[in-house]
């Protein structure tokens, strides 16, 4: 969310609670003295509350620039002798995963209910299953899960949650979550890409008919999906090994 933004929220909940401190005023007029006090209680009480809220928004998203800041740094030798470069550089990606890993669970864990710190437990989840940890990643996306409410990172944990069970060989719970995701109407995910899982999961679960039904529907109903010419593949493969 951006900083004019927060701002904006701030000021209109100032404003309403104030507002209901001169309705009670108004109806309470005897009692001025002890209202006044209720009004100058619930005024700091707001700003005070809204100035801590943004100090752990800023701190959480100060972490998470550094966590990202690793996640996109060079990949290659060290710099050649003479120059001066602070930027930082890994031998290998394996390398700067792993150490992007550790940046990006220091700000999901020291502020995680904060918008920043979900998008950083999400990015946890995300490298844990490159990295080829299931488990771990199984662990994130139900932090995220935890975490998100109605957010479109509710919807994304439940996707990763998904592809760690299909990785680590939980395929009935994998499939359960992917056709749920797969009927959602309302949902942010794009569809054709989730059938895409759930009929390689089926595939890879020896279920060779749901197999074909999953992916024969992403043909049909997402005839211009840039996974098309893949489920047609996999049509033909399961064709051939019937």
């Amino acid at each position: 969310m951006k900083r004019t933004e927060r701002h904006h929220l701030k000021e209109n909940e100032i404003e309403r609670l104030m507002r209901q401190a001169r309705d009670v005023v108004d109806s309470r007029s005897s009692q001025l003295p002890w209202v006044f006090a209720a009004v100058v209680i619930v005024g700091v009480m707001a700003i005070g509350y809204f100035a801590w809220r943004e100090r752990v928004q800023t701190r959480a998203h100060v972490l998470l620039a550094d966590a990202m800041a690793v996640q996109s740094a060079r990949i290659g030798p060290p710099p050649a002798p003479g120059t001066t470069s602070s930027a930082p550089y890994f031998p290998t990606e394996r390398e700067r995963a792993e150490a992007a890993l550790k940046k990006f669970k220091v700000a999901a864990d020291a502020y995680p209910s904060t918008d920043a710190g979900i998008f950083a437990r999400y990015q946890e989840g995300a490298i844990e299953m490159a990295l080829g940890k299931a488990g771990d990643a199984d662990k994130s996306y139900r932090e995220v899960m935890n975490h998100a409410g109605s957010s479109i990172y509710i919807q994304m944990a439940r996707l990763g949650l998904a592809e760690a069970q299909a990785s680590a060989g939980q395929y009935d719970q994998a499939i359960d979550t992917f056709k749920e995701l797969s009927l959602r109407k309302d949902g942010s995910l794009p569809i054709d890409g989730i059938l895409m899982q759930l009929g390689r999961t089926y595939r890879d679960a020896g279920k060779r008919s749901d197999a074909q039904q999953t992916f024969t529907r992403l043909v049909d109903e997402f005839p211009d999906s840039p996974f098309t010419s893949d489920a047609k593949k996999e049509l033909e493969s399961l064709k051939k090994a019937a």
